[in-house]
């Protein structure tokens, strides 16, 4: 009988580094699967069709196998799977400059806060979405972009509270007194100078969060933009345990060099 072929997977390229002269270990966002790591054989070659299709930032659709152990039976859902077979499923051009670190940063989000093998299909779509808008080269736009995945992000692995209630006593937020989110107490009223968010605004960024509209998200931030910013950004590094990302901190240096 002949076998059937491999089942193909949208999926997107995270991260690459070298495993031998001519192979690649490949972290990949996959849609069913979450994040997973392959190994591309051969793919360094000159005359491998992968070198033009294993790019970051374009869609793909991936075929890889489970490894077997000496039992036969499969191994653990974390060891790294050989890949079988890559195609380009469509896309937009590369990003370039700002763009070109602000995706990394969208990546190495991903690949330090979501564990192998666990899907989230939801953040998967709201990741292809957010893509685009960050080559428009328009900053507001950009930074909607940003701060509604970064919430799409953190509630999809459960890191974000009910937004319509203060999160120790679950009581409905006063309507005009601004509220905080703070990674050790969740939704609380702001401290004198610390950034906040009032009720109605908060309520709006989880009406369209339970929507699962991204784009009403996005519409949602944009007066909130500076508060955000600093909401979510404590938020992450509290969760990542690092006060400074690598592609912040680079493009820090990077305006540094500029200025």
């Amino acid at each position: 009988m002949p076998r059937a072929p491999a089942a193909l997977h949208p999926a997107y390229l995270l991260h690459r580094y070298d495993w031998s002269e001519s192979s690649l270990i490949l972290g990949l966002f996959t849609r069913e699967h979450g994040r997973v790591a392959v190994a591309a054989k051969g793919a360094k070659r000159p005359y491998s069709q992968l070198r033009a299709v294993l790019l970051p930032f374009q869609r793909l659709n991936v075929s890889y196998g489970t490894r077997r152990s000496r039992n036969g039976a499969d191994a653990e859902s974390t060891e790294v799977q050989p890949l079988k077979a890559a195609e380009w499923a469509g896309g937009a051009a590369m990003p370039g400059g700002a763009a070109l670190l602000t995706g990394f940063y969208l990546n190495e989000l991903l690949m330090k806060l979501l564990a192998r093998q666990d899907p989230h299909p939801a953040l998967f779509d709201a990741y292809a979405h957010t893509l685009p808008a960050l080559a428009g080269g328009d900053d507001t736009r950009i930074e909607a972009a940003l701060r509604a995945f970064e919430l799409v992000l953190l509630r999809e692995i459960g890191l974000l509270p009910d937004l319509r209630v203060v999160t120790l006593t679950q009581q409905p937020l006063p309507a005009h007194e601004p509220h905080a989110l703070r990674a050790d107490t969740g939704l609380g009223p702001a401290a004198p100078g610390e950034p906040g968010l009032d009720a109605p605004r908060w309520a709006a960024l989880q009406s369209a969060l339970q929507a699962q509209d991204l784009a009403a998200l996005q519409r949602a931030c944009l007066p909130s933009l500076a508060e955000l910013k600093g909401l979510l950004r404590g938020l992450l590094h509290y969760h990542l345990a690092t006060p400074v990302l690598r592609t912040r901190q680079l493009m820090m240096e990077l305006q540094n060099l500029s200025a």
